[in-house]
């Protein structure tokens, strides 16, 4: 079974430099698990490792989509694992580093996606439909699922419904999986104390602004009409400029939105990483974490 190692945590923990560190102690080649890094105008407001940062480490996934490109997490899904292949069949180690949990177990776990038929009438149908209405229409149709659904996501309430219209329910193709890693994988996840994770990232996203945060969205903004519908400009840095532009709020009340939304994540991301995988936690104020992570992992391809 081949061998992925596995970084994730909270945005600002410092997943980044880890990955260069160890790429550079285990012959490591690094794909970016984050579903923003990927597009090539779109580098501030991600977060993006700067060229000089790479240390020379190949890199997978980054700068690889132009911003109004369809990507998503069956995209992700195939050209990890593509990567994945490809690393080790040169005898080195592949690394996945993100913060993005669906797309990173998608690629290590026995996901599976189908492909779905558009039937746009139906799907205008339930569009029209009040979340009350399209909750109560799952509940019926595929309880199941409605266990790991938010009634209030419409989204993922109009797939299910649209999966279970064309024939094959969500929860049965979920039931069907073994929930298991495809690859032997050791996963690290990194983490601080709230407190001081927060002020990084509050930090995090002034330094951004002084890279130049706001001219990087302005240009895009200008050179393309229908931005805001993007899948790309659904991402935390990046939404929150819509009501400026619109003329319905500050700049200053624009940052202070992304420095809340980037918090707000930072927490789901710990809550999401806990429940969904097999994570091996480090606390990156301990001083000898990294020797720690060096010990555990020459261990794990020892086996």
């Amino acid at each position: 079974m081949k061998k992925v190692l596995v970084i994730v945590g909270p945005t600002g923990v410092g997943k980044t430099s880890l990955s260069v560190y160890l790429a550079k102690q285990f012959q490591g080649e690094i794909i970016s698990g984050d579903s923003m890094q990927v597009y090539k105008e779109m580098s501030i407001g991600t977060a993006k490792i700067k060229e000089e940062e790479k240390e020379d480490i190949p890199h997978y996934l980054v700068d690889t989509f132009h911003f109004d490109e369809e990507y998503n997490v069956k995209e992700f899904q195939n050209l990890s694992r593509k990567y994945i292949d490809e690393i080790t069949e040169h005898k080195h180690l592949p690394i996945i580093c993100g913060g993005t949990g669906l797309y990173i177990k998608s690629a290590i776990y026995d996901y599976t996606f189908l492909e779905q038929k558009q039937d746009e009438k139906f799907i205008s149908y339930l569009k029209a439909l009040s979340n009350d209405q399209l909750w109560g229409l799952l509940r019926v149709i595929d309880p199941k699922v409605c266990e790991t659904i938010h009634h209030n996501n419409r989204q993922r309430i109009v797939r299910a419904l649209s999966m279970a219209h064309d024939g094959e329910k969500k929860s049965n193709i979920v039931d069907a999986q073994q929930h298991e890693p495809i690859y032997d994988v050791f996963i690290i996840g990194l983490t601080m104390e709230r407190e001081q994770l927060y002020e990084r990232i509050n930090k995090r996203v002034d330094m951004m602004m002084k890279e130049g945060l706001f001219e990087e969205i302005q240009g895009l903004v200008k050179d393309y009409e229908k931005i805001w519908d993007l899948q790309s400009f659904k991402g935390i840095g990046y939404k929150e400029w819509k009501a400026y532009f619109d003329g319905n709020t500050t700049k200053e009340e624009c940052v202070e939105k992304i420095k809340k939304n980037s918090r707000n994540f930072a927490k789901r991301q710990y809550t999401w990483f806990r429940n969904q995988m097999d994570v091996h936690w480090y606390d990156v104020k301990d001083k000898d974490y990294k020797v720690q992570i060096r010990k555990d992992i020459e261990i794990w391809l020892k086996k």
